[in-house]
């Protein structure tokens, strides 16, 4: 018995193979993802804080009484000292 000639398979090409689209467009969506990530931080930067009006807010604050005072104080808190304080409705008196 003679083995029956078969026709060879043609090879595929990479890019028609799906798998590979699997192994390529993950780290592809990644890249994409890191690069819109960085186009939004640098184009909508937080800017850097002026001390001398913060000094010059503050003391215009502390010159307040009352309610005023309070409000003009709490607007001046750091944001993480804030945030934890958030639903308190009076600021923490600085000693």
């Amino acid at each position: 018995m003679t083995p029956s000639p078969t026709d060879p398979v043609p090879p595929i090409a990479w890019w028609r193979v799906p798998q590979m689209w699997l192994v390529v467009g993950g780290p592809a969506v990644v890249v994409v993802a890191a690069l819109v990530t960085a186009v939004i931080a640098v184009k909508y930067q937080d800017p850097v804080l002026d001390k001398a009006k913060y000094e010059h807010d503050l003391k215009a604050a502390q010159a307040l009484e009352g309610k005023a005072r309070e409000a003009a104080l709490f607007n001046l808190m750091p944001a993480s000292q804030a945030r934890n304080h958030a639903t308190t409705q009076v600021a923490p008196v600085e000693k």
